[in-house]
């Protein structure tokens, strides 16, 4: 999944701000809905260091030898979200249109930002484009990317 700059950071997915718990999800559904999904994903459950929750530590294989680690929390309705750590844009519009598609109750209710991001100062993610395919999702991932590259 080449990208023309391949730019490595850490993207977060999160529900809406005004809607914490519209996923209406839990680390035990997330498990089962990435063992549907992703073939042989490893999974470990952990307390965080940081905030002191349960947390899903994953690891997935997107495509052949494409494997991408994550953590996810939402034992606590205000404080859901999945991050996938050191991907690229192509890598991430993957599993955000898995998440998308497949694992929110409505395509809406997915938003993202990243580590680049965040180091810059932008705190309010970016919606997921509710509509299209996974093309459409990679656009504004790179966007969002090139926006914040050379702040």
């Amino acid at each position: 999944m080449p990208t023309e700059r391949n730019i490595r950071t850490n993207f977060a997915f999160y529900p809406p701000a005004e809607a914490k718990d519209a996923w209406q999800s839990t680390l035990l559904s997330l498990e089962r809905a990435l063992r549907q999904a992703f073939p042989e994903p490893t999974v470990e459950y952990r307390t965080s260091g940081i905030h002191h929750i349960k947390v899903l530590d994953f690891e997935i294989e997107l495509a052949p030898d494409v494997w991408i680690d994550g953590t996810a929390a939402m034992e606590a309705p205000d404080y859901a979200y999945i991050t996938l750590t050191d991907v690229t844009a192509d890598e991430a519009a993957v599993f955000a249109q898995w998440l998308r598609d497949s694992f929110a109750p409505a395509p809406h209710l997915v938003r993202f930002s990243s580590s680049l991001a965040m180091a810059n100062g932008e705190q309010e993610p970016w919606p997921v484009p509710a509509e299209g395919d996974g093309d459409g999702i990679l656009a504004e991932m790179r966007r969002h990317i090139e926006a914040l590259d050379g702040l």
